[in-house]
């Protein structure tokens, strides 16, 4: 199937990009051998020649990012964990009973890798990105670069070549993983960079669900940075849940690529959730290259203060009669904005295809904005696509039901918010991370 085009649009508009560029140089990359080093030596390559996102790129026209402070920033030496805030407990519960399948704890210079010996005799591979590197090189070059390409902008160059740590999931074909995988990254410090790969392989047949946290403490007077990669394959017939959840504190600039490859058959369920950070760009792309493949895509996040979300999705349907769902919805305080740009693709011969995508915001302060653009490139004749966004205040109604019962307008506010989000909620798996999370959102109301 003909995969879509890469384009940039240009707008004739001021330059804000960052006036200083990067201060990595190549001794900065980790040594590595085989695939990886020919992975990294063309990332480097990309990083070097690509300049910042400025928003006169039609990508970053809304998110303008002129006051990083890229020549500040430092990567984690090895060991650097020792000296800075420990992860917080809440974190590293158990998402079901009294055990995980497996649990990866990435820290600055470091990881914890814990994986249950029955999986493992299955031929589970679930480490993190230097063990696998060591143990794992044949598994790598089935996964390094195959979904986000290095070329793509400053940060996903930036997140190929100076990756410090990462996770590599490998599900082997046919094997059910019946317990949930687990993986935190722990993000302290002041001035620091923290550079992530994620890899995950689902073999045909294969099924898992895997939830990956990022967060950090609230640091003030300071930046940090989060640079990372998400790569996914679910292969033929295969099933993937994959939550995806960041909470960094309010120093952290955060950008990241994402892409998931669905083949024949496959299903993946990708769940996000965002309420940190100080800025975010993310990229999440779905391409259901495959017939019969299908992708869910949902999404929640709240802002508060001067906080800035942007995520910007795809839906690229590559093959026939496939389908796709998405559904983002988020809440504003403060003089926060988020910016949500979507995209339906449909290729040439891509006949049947079945795609949805909405998004829906809640503006809860009158400094506050919301940015919704949906949008749909048809090229087949015979597919049903549909898109919907929506930006409004809390409706007077309920919150007048609610007080006529005794409810405080507080109270009630925060009772309309959470009905809001609970069909997002419903759909996290776990009753422990969908709590924390609804405790993240109850502490933005009271504030």
């Amino acid at each position: 199937m003909q995969e879509k085009p890469k384009v940039t649009v240009s707008r004739t508009r001021r330059a804000d990009s960052a006036a200083k560029d990067f201060v990595f140089t190549q001794a900065d990359i980790r040594a590595v051998d085989g695939t990886a080093a020919s992975f990294r030596a063309q990332a480097w390559e990309a990083f070097k020649r690509l300049s910042l996102p400025a928003v006169v790129d039609e990508p970053w026209r809304r998110t303008d990012i002129h006051a990083l402070p890229t020549d500040q920033f430092v990567l984690p030496k090895e060991d650097a964990f020792e000296d800075l805030p420990p992860v917080r407990e809440d974190l590293l519960k158990p998402l079901t009973a009294n055990q995980h399948g497996g649990q990866i704890v990435l820290l600055p210079g470091g990881s914890k890798i814990d994986l249950d010996e029955k999986l493992a005799r299955q031929g589970v591979i679930f480490t993190d990105l230097k063990t696998a590197e060591q143990k794992h090189p044949e598994l790598l070059a089935r996964m390094l670069g195959k979904t986000v390409n290095v070329e793509e902008g400053k940060f996903a160059a930036l997140a190929g070549a100076f990756a410090q740590n990462g996770v590599v999931l490998y599900v082997p074909k046919g094997v059910t993983v019946e317990e949930p995988l687990h993986s935190v990254l722990w993000g302290p410090g002041a001035n620091l960079a923290h550079v992530s790969h994620v890899l995950v392989l689902i073999d045909e047949g294969a099924s898992v669900t895997y939830v990956h946290e990022a967060a950090s403490p609230d640091e003030t007077g300071v930046n940090s940075m989060h640079a990372g990669s998400v790569e996914i394959q679910v292969m033929q017939g295969a099933s993937l849940r994959f939550v995806e959840l960041q909470s960094w504190g309010r120093h952290v600039w955060n950008f990241s690529h994402e892409r998931a490859r669905v083949e024949r058959d496959g299903n993946l369920d990708w769940i996000f959730g965002a309420i940190g950070s100080r800025l975010t760009k993310n990229f999440s792309e779905l391409d259901l290259a495959g017939q019969g493949a299908t992708g869910r895509m949902s999404g929640f996040y709240f802002t508060d203060g001067n906080q800035h979300l942007d995520h910007d999705t795809q839906q690229n349907h590559l093959a026939p009669n496939t389908t796709s769902d998405l559904l983002f919805k988020g809440a504003l305080k403060g003089k926060s904005r988020s910016v949500w740009q979507g995209m339906i693709y449909v290729a040439p011969g891509a006949q049947k295809t079945d795609g949805y995508q909405a998004n829906r915001n809640l503006v809860l302060s009158d400094q506050a904005r919301a940015d919704s653009i949906p949008g749909l490139e048809i090229l087949a004749d015979d597919v049903r696509c549909t898109h919907g966004a929506t930006v409004g205040k809390l409706e007077a109604e309920p919150l007048f039901y609610l007080k006529s019962r005794g409810i405080p307008q507080a109270e009630a506010e925060k009772i309309v918010v959470e009905g809001f989000f609970d069909p997002i909620f419903q759909r996290i798996p776990f009753e422990g991370v969908r709590e924390r999370f609804q405790q993240y959102i109850a502490d933005k109301m009271s504030v």
